[in-house]
């Protein structure tokens, strides 16, 4: 979005949600920022600065407002749009990679000097990597200090300050509260949860449709995985430092989320994984606007708005569940899953009972206990080329296509996380024996997040445009869904509900 004055001085005096997220308003009488939709009453137009992130709201000495909490506002649904440089930066930076691996780790990654990282990240967002993440730090600490008894200098190592001056320090700055005041006046927030657990909320921009995302997690659940219950997604997580498992609990204007975590350095990329899987950051009225213009698409909208893209917290299961799905049905799909998984869970059952804890799998340790163990992790790359062809029960073409997969992976040769450059990651799907373009075209949409995906071969999205009215062949439905750009991902998921 364009700062543009006018623009962004209506939606503050409107107090739009739809814009939270989008930019940030700094109030220089006040020296505080807010986020768009922010209660308080409009300040003078004299007063007024508007700030593409935080992070620059930051820069300019401002702290964050108590009222509305703009560090907790949407993520702009530009980073899951955009696939240019700054967007790649910006999935990486909220997946923690800065904390784990530096501005240097981050630069590499996305194959730019750190300079010119630098020089774009400052032009586009106000601040640079090292500003960006350090927000992310400070709302990584408030979220701790008002969920968990852990003590602050816990707290300060696992949101991934160096020293504890440094989070006093920061924390000072962005709140203008010490953080033991903080948590003194946390009880107006919500009360601290048991030990290693934290429950907080994630915004969204309304409208959500919970019920779409929650069947469509619920057929696609695994056992020891993932699961729907009372309304509820629970999955076990694999993250850089550990493991842990989720609750997400849709709720009005939040995502109610209680984490439990082997090792809170991990809580940031939680976040953020949850926040993708969930398609949290999405603009839902843009995308909702621009199918509902298709009379074909406009009652379905109409009815069901603000349907989302089911994502991934893990490239990696997705492009396994995508492999295996190919050709066959949903439910086809879900019995080779279960039974390949029923059989590396089972060794896994046996090695801890040995009391040889599987490397990987929660466990005690500083900064709070691990999940309750009943729901794990999907496979790692390293494990699933571990196991033997009798464990697959698939055919042997099959079973070599996830090998290579896995080996592609493993060797660095395939990245599947959420910073990658989705064209070269297409292309290198492609180019593995057994990979096609349905697989490749659902793992963009999916695990990398590309809005602008029809499948147009896939059986069920067929089915659903031919109970549409629409074209059900693929070259007539592939000119047809033009009209769709640049959301043919959201027609994809409508079409698979129409079916």
């Amino acid at each position: 979005m364009e700062m543009d004055f006018e623009r962004c001085y209506r939606a503050v005096d409107s107090r739009d949600q739809r814009f939270d997220g989008w930019f940030y308003t700094g109030v220089t009488s006040t020296g505080i920022y807010c986020r768009p939709s922010c209660p308080a009453i409009t300040p003078k137009r004299q007063n007024v600065r508007f700030f593409p992130s935080a992070a620059a709201a930051q820069g300019a000495g401002l702290r964050a407002c108590r009222r509305c909490r703009p560090d907790a506002a949407p993520g702009s649904p530009q980073w899951d749009i955009r696939a240019d440089v700054v967007g790649r930066a910006m999935r990486l930076i909220a997946d923690g990679v800065v904390d784990r691996a530096g501005v240097p780790g981050l630069a590499s990654r996305l194959g730019y000097t750190e300079r010119h990282l630098h020089r774009m990240l400052s032009a586009e967002m106000g601040a640079g990597p090292l500003a960006l993440a350090r927000a992310q730090r400070a709302q990584t600490a408030r979220i701790l200090i008002e969920t968990t008894d852990l003590g602050m200098a816990e707290i300060a190592f696992a949101a991934g300050f160096g020293s504890v001056r440094q989070f006093n320090d920061t924390l000072r700055e962005v709140y203008a509260s010490a953080p033991s005041d903080l948590r003194a006046t946390r009880g107006r927030q919500q009360a601290a949860t048991g030990a290693g657990t934290i429950a907080l909320r994630l915004a969204y921009r309304p409208p959500l449709h919970a019920r779409a995302l929650l069947d469509f997690l619920a057929v696609r659940a695994l056992p020891g995985v993932d699961e729907v219950r009372d309304g509820t997604y629970h999955r076990g997580l694999r993250l850089p430092h550990g493991t842990g498992e989720v609750a997400l609990t849709p709720a009005h204007g939040h995502v109610a989320v209680t984490l439990r975590l082997a090792d809170l350095r991990d809580l940031a990329p939680a976040v953020a994984r949850c926040r993708r899987l969930l398609d949290l950051d999405a603009d839902p009225t843009a995308i909702d606007a621009t199918l509902a213009a298709d009379p074909a698409l406009a009652r379905a909208v109409a009815t069901e708005p603000g349907v989302r893209l089911p994502r991934a917290v893990d490239g990696f299961e997705m492009a396994v569940r995508a492999v295996i799905g190919q050709q066959v049905s949903v439910t086809a799909a879900q019995k080779t899953l279960t039974r390949l998984l029923r059989t590396t869970q089972v060794d896994h059952e046996v090695d801890e009972a040995d009391g040889d804890r599987t490397p990987g799998q929660p466990h005690d340790r500083p900064g709070g206990p691990a999940g309750s163990g009943r729901l794990r992790g999907f496979l790692t790359a390293e494990e699933l080329l571990s196991l033997p062809d009798s464990t697959f029960g698939m055919p042997s073409a099959r079973r070599e296509t996830l090998r290579g997969l896995a080996r592609a992976v493993v060797d660095g040769d395939l990245d599947l996380a959420p910073g990658v450059d989705r064209e070269e990651a297409v292309r290198r799907l492609l180019a593995l024996p057994g990979i096609g373009p349905w697989t490749a075209n659902y793992l963009a949409m999916r695990a990398l997040g590309d809005p602008d995906i029809l499948l147009s071969t896939d059986l069920a999205v067929r089915r659903g445009a031919a109970a549409l009215g629409l074209p059900d062949t693929q070259k007539t439905l592939d000119r047809y869904a033009e009209r769709w750009r640049p959301w043919r991902s959201y027609a994809t998921t409508r079409l698979w509900r129409a079916a």
